[in-house]
């Protein structure tokens, strides 16, 4: 059983806190998956994370993966990559707290902020004994948290979701926690500097004074695998 302390409500309301200022417009909900693995002979890869928004509106909208917001929004994608990589860094610090306390420990979480409502599932799935790869693992957690079926995806896709909803699903342990946002002062916007800005200084120095420590293993998404989470946004 999972034991949230004082420490690790705080940890949650600081994720929170970084995913509200990541979204630059307003949103009614948001996912996010993360992993972290524990593979010292896979070096220069611990693990990963994405997330998607659905943006305010009267109409449904699409999500909006994480890696097409630089894009979208004009903004200068290096810096908000180390955003991203901010936001990894604090949930793997959620990991070491909860570490201990029990060394059996997830190896994943999927996260949802919707209606005021926060809510984690965690997965202790053994990752490197999976009958997915990573990349097939993103198209069933799509299938299964934002309702993207086979009718939506090209046919690769299809095939993956076909073998997984024909029995190829995993029993595991997981464990989930739910709670309600007490986040005061919060704008969904992002007030940095965008391409087209001449005071990227301000955001360099504002990211260098958030960074913990610079790891180079803790490297998230390559380029080459970047381009592939924007390619598979577009369903």
């Amino acid at each position: 059983m999972l034991n949230h302390t004082k420490r690790i409500k705080e940890i949650y309301e600081d994720i929170q806190k970084k995913l509200f200022y990541m979204i630059p417009e307003k949103w009614e909900s948001l996912y996010l998956y993360c992993s972290v693995l524990d593979y010292p002979d896979k070096e220069g890869k611990t693990g990963e994370l994405f997330f998607y928004y659905i943006p305010k509106g009267i109409f449904k909208k699409k999500p909006v993966n994480v890696y097409e917001i630089p894009a979208k929004f004009n903004l200068e994608e290096n810096q908000y990559l180390q955003l991203v990589q901010l936001l990894y860094s604090k949930i793997k610090q959620l990991r070491r707290e909860f570490q201990k306390e029990d060394t059996n420990i997830w190896t994943n979480l999927t996260m949802s902020i919707q209606n005021l409502k926060f809510k984690i599932e965690y997965d202790y799935t053994d990752l490197s004994k999976s009958d997915f790869s990573s990349y097939e693992r993103h198209v069933i957690w799509r299938y299964e948290n934002l309702g993207i079926g086979e009718e939506q995806v090209n046919k690769k896709d299809k095939e993956i979701l076909k073998r997984y909803l024909l029995g190829a699903k995993q029993l595991t342990r997981k464990e989930h926690y739910d709670a309600g946002i007490y986040i005061q002062d919060i704008e969904n916007r992002i007030d940095y500097s965008t391409q087209n800005d001449n005071k990227k200084e301000e955001v360099g120095q504002i990211i260098e004074n958030q960074l913990e420590q610079k790891h180079k293993n803790q490297i998230l998404l390559s380029k080459e695998e970047i381009e592939k989470m924007k390619n598979k946004s577009s369903y």
